[in-house]
């Protein structure tokens, strides 16, 4: 996570500070401080936040002014193309996880057995894998990011860095949704110490209904074909609550990025 600290302001900024930059600088300085400890649900709430404080700083016209001159608009637009990108696969996933989730259910439902069938089990295990090869291939598309800054332009290095942010958090989305837990992967978030908030309603829910600590509950095996059906909804529904959580906190950020790219379209065609 990027660790950039503005000491002196540049000439990219207007000389008196104002409200729309005095914004943007609380919401990165939130997310270097709490981006690691706090929920993946909140850290989505906190980038869609710090980029609808973005747009309000691209409307300032001496940040227009900056931004027209030299590559940077160039660059930045490059950048947010690739974000909006992520951020769509992301919610593709989410659909996806969702839906198979949700018909391995009303299968169960529907046949009343005491047990999954195996024809169930097996289209279930068939569209986990294929959502892996999903998340890990976005994943690997990640390095192909050049978010370091590479000027000490305090108006560059503030975009970049909310760049870098953007790539961290919306990996650990990534690795919650392919199942990992923090046992087998450092980088993942623990269900209800990362990912649910004291106030979220679902962390009392899981809590109440579910021990899972992860999303590592969407892992069911073939040979799991046995599994009693009640405790197998039981994990189900607790998936569901995540994803729901996900699929919320992606599409109000994938809005405030394509906002933002169309703001800086703006300024490359004025």
């Amino acid at each position: 996570m990027a660790t950039t600290t503005y000491h002196s302001r540049s000439n990219s900024f207007p000389s008196q500070s104002h409200p729309a930059i005095e914004s943007v600088e609380d919401h990165l300085c939130r997310l270097r401080a709490d981006s690691e400890s706090t929920s993946v649900c909140s850290n989505l709430a906190s980038l869609r936040n710090l980029h609808e404080g973005i747009n309000d700083l691209i409307q300032l016209p001496s940040i227009q002014q900056t931004l027209s001159q030299g590559n940077w608009i160039n660059g930045l637009l490059e950048g947010s193309l690739k974000l909006v990108d992520l951020c769509a696969i992301s919610r593709e996933i989410v659909s996806l996880t969702k839906e198979s989730v949700q018909d391995l259910e009303s299968s169960i439902r529907r046949n009343k057995a005491e047990a999954a069938s195996s024809a169930d089990v097996s289209a279930y295990v068939a569209s986990r894998k294929k959502i892996t090869k999903m998340v890990n291939k976005s994943i690997k598309n990640l390095k192909s990011f050049n978010n370091k800054s590479t000027t000490d332009n305090e108006l560059w290095t503030m975009m970049k860095e909310t760049e870098s942010h953007d790539l961290s958090i919306l990996k650990s989305v990534l690795i919650l949704l392919s199942g990992e837990n923090e046992k087998s992967n450092k980088r993942s978030w623990s269900l209800l110490s990362k990912f649910t908030t004291q106030n979220s309603r679902v962390c009392s829910e899981v809590e109440q209904e579910s021990g899972a600590e992860d999303l590592s509950s969407l892992i069911i095996e073939k040979s799991t074909k046995n599994m009693d059906s009640k405790n197998m909804l039981k994990q189900l529904k607790s998936s569901k609550m995540i994803i729901q959580e996900l699929e919320e906190g992606l599409e109000a950020l994938f809005r405030s990025l394509v906002k933002n790219r169309v703001s800086l379209l703006n300024v490359l065609s004025h």
